[in-house]
């Protein structure tokens, strides 16, 4: 796959602040889940490094498990259509589930996935999401890393037609042009 053209620009969000931000949810979700054992739930493919993180942070037992989702190809403007590309391993009922995005746009994404699995019947269902967007609707998000403009980012297991997760900080993606994305 090539390279799409373009820059990384500014660092909207630097290592240091992401460790610190990580170590803060996961002392706040080990507070919160106190004598539960749960069950994180990752969004593929962005979530895997900050889950990764998230995981050693939390003091308490947790399992996890993936799913992958797709809503935007190639492309830095999601579709809007919600395709699961693999689901659960592990069935849910009963779990204490915590589900890990790596960044919610419109929050259409979210919503969906905590339809399909509220259906499944946990114990509890809540969301740990590491980027926000401004305007982005958060009631249905009980754990917040960062707010972040509506700028196209790569880096930290973010994305742009698979390049740029290594990236140990978050910066914004800026392409030469929408032609040099890959179709």
């Amino acid at each position: 796959m090539t390279v799409p053209e373009g820059n990384i620009g500014r660092v909207l969000v630097g290592s240091a602040e992401l460790a610190t931000r990580v170590r803060e949810l996961g002392a706040q979700i080990t507070e919160d889940y106190a004598g539960r054992s749960p069950l994180l739930v990752g969004v593929l493919k962005g979530a895997f490094v900050f889950m990764s993180d998230l995981a050693r942070e939390i003091r308490l037992p947790v399992e996890m498990d993936f799913m992958a989702v797709s809503s935007y190809g190639v492309s830095t403007k999601s579709s809007g259509v919600v395709r699961i590309v693999k689901d659960l391993d592990v069935d849910i009922a009963g779990r204490d589930v915590l589900l890990v995005e790596d960044i919610v746009d419109s929050g259409s994404t979210l919503r969906y996935l905590l339809r399909l699995l509220a259906e499944r019947k946990p114990a509890s269902l809540e969301v740990c999401a590491l980027l926000v967007r401004a305007g982005a609707r958060t009631d249905d998000i009980a754990y917040v890393g960062f707010s972040i403009p509506d700028d196209f980012v790569v880096g930290y297991g973010l994305d742009v037609a698979e390049h740029y997760r290594e990236l140990s900080s978050i910066s914004v993606f800026e392409p030469a042009n929408s032609a040099s994305l890959p179709p």
